[in-house]
């Protein structure tokens, strides 16, 4: 593990005014970035099915998260731990118009994460997609 804290470190804040920042600095983030972007806020899946390809291997070689659904003929099912190919299926699947796209706030485990300061086993993390023209997908479009 790689996690530096420095000696003789004090937290400026205590753990309800941490987390009442974090709730701040989320609200505003997602209100901003919505409205900058033209995105509206939909809920990520936890969970896929193993094998239906919308769980993004990442770099191809995280293992997910896995677990059997006993209702679901015992099916496998993994904890997402990237949503690019989700997103591109929710556009499709919700019809989003040229312009404009959606955001989640994703939650997920990555049993293979490297520990950092800046880097957990849990995941809490903005992802976003926007539908943009065939013209707009250059660089200075993006940037």
């Amino acid at each position: 593990m790689k996690l530096y804290i420095p000696e003789n470190y004090n937290a400026i804040l205590n753990v309800n005014q941490t987390e009442q920042a974090i709730k701040m600095i989320k609200d505003f983030f997602q209100q901003n970035l919505a409205a900058e972007l033209k995105l509206h806020r939909v809920t990520a899946p936890m969970f896929v099915k193993k094998g239906t390809g919308i769980n993004d291997d990442l770099n191809g070689v995280e293992r997910p998260v896995t677990f059997r659904m006993k209702d679901m003929n015992d099916d496998v099912a993994e904890i997402v731990h990237s949503l690019a190919k989700w997103k591109r299926l929710a556009l499709a699947n919700m019809q989003i118009e040229e312009g404009l796209g959606l955001y989640t706030d994703m939650n997920a485990i990555r049993p293979d994460e490297e520990l950092t300061n800046i880097h957990s086993l849990y995941v809490d993390q903005w992802d976003w997609e926007r539908v943009i023209s065939e013209e707009d997908r250059n660089l200075e479009f993006l940037k």
